[in-house]
């Protein structure tokens, strides 16, 4: 008897244990993601490369997700406000942001108030897309190719204006690298964004400017506008007489410039990793890849968040440095 109530008591006891320790994992479970829409900001206006891209990804996402993704333009302060939104948004994976080389890398590296941490605030998920830049000029001007060009801006020295989004954006930071490279003298007009500037550059007020790919392919293709070089990692297939940076010998400026997904720092893991999971779907699907081509964007390799966060600490430092000997700083 007392034998058989020790074992009832051990019975009892072990299961209090196994009770404790369950109960913390059952508790530690991440809830069922998603249970309802998704906000994207876009921290710029409709109509960009960025807001483009997320339009791009919204309904795709979606789908993989089994809820609704909604844009949300925020835009205004060089992508500072929307950007700073999605960097005080609960960390609960409802609230996204589309990350860009002007929010996460330019700014931070020539601005040194931002109201966000571009590293420290964001938790990196993955990229959108890759986009090839281009320097394009105004056909007017008396050259054929990039060669041509750079003996006649040597030749021309100041006679040359190239258009920029801005101060310290990354047509700006990009040409400034161009020149001191090749040794050229030719004047920075910086505007008030990049719609401005292609419109000077096409009416000829400004002789050429550094844009990505997808924002002005069907300029070039209807002849507005001419493509000398592409930083590109192969010549896009859109302009296949138009040469890398790499074979013209400058691989610092062979540099794509990207859009990507990212969250609140301090979003849970398993969210991330489903998110990440989804984009990836999203990525491989043959529809989007072709939707892509068409768009002149380059679908991205396998990026994984944490290499996606160490693509962004280099970038910075990349162009930290180009400011630096340019003495480009912003307020």
């Amino acid at each position: 008897m007392t034998h058989l109530l020790h074992r009832r008591h051990f019975l009892r006891t072990s299961c209090s244990i196994g009770g404790a320790i369950a109960l913390p994992s059952l508790a530690q479970s991440p809830a069922r993601y998603p249970t309802r829409p998704i906000t994207l900001v876009v921290p710029f206006p409709p109509g960009g490369a960025v807001d483009n891209a997320a339009r791009a990804i919204s309904d795709r996402l979606g789908k993989v997700l089994g809820q609704a993704v909604v844009i949300d333009n925020k835009g205004g302060a060089g992508g500072s406000i929307g950007s700073t939104f999605v960097a005080r948004a609960a960390p609960d994976g409802y609230t996204l942001v589309v990350t860009s080389q002007t929010t996460h890398v330019v700014n931070p590296a020539v601005s040194p108030n931002l109201p966000y941490d571009a590293l420290n605030d964001f938790a990196p998920i993955t990229l959108i897309e890759r986009l090839a830049n281009v320097v394009l000029i105004n056909p007017s001007l008396p050259v054929k190719n990039f060669g041509e060009f750079v003996n006649y801006a040597k030749a021309n020295p100041g006679k040359l204006n190239y258009a920029s989004s801005g101060n310290g954006s990354v047509a700006h930071l990009s040409m400034e690298l161009l020149k001191a490279k090749l040794g050229l003298f030719i004047t920075h007009i910086p505007y008030r964004g990049a719609g401005a500037a292609l419109n000077d550059l096409m009416s000829g007020q400004v002789q050429l400017t550094w844009n990505n790919l997808t924002s002005n392919l069907n300029m070039i293709q209807n002849g507005k506008l001419r493509a000398l070089a592409v930083a590109s990692p192969l010549r896009a297939p859109q302009l296949p007489d138009v040469p890398t940076f790499d074979e013209l010998k400058l691989p610092d400026l062979n540099i794509t410039s990207w859009t990507g997904l990212a969250a609140p720092a301090k979003t849970p893991e398993p969210i991330i990793a489903q998110l990440y999971d989804a984009m990836r779907t999203v990525l491989q699907d043959p529809e989007t890849q072709e939707a892509w081509r068409k768009r002149g964007a380059i679908v991205p390799e396998n990026v994984k968040p944490a290499e996606y966060r160490r693509e962004i600490q280099q970038r910075i430092q990349f162009y930290r440095d180009i400011a630096k000997a340019n003495k480009i700083v912003l307020d």
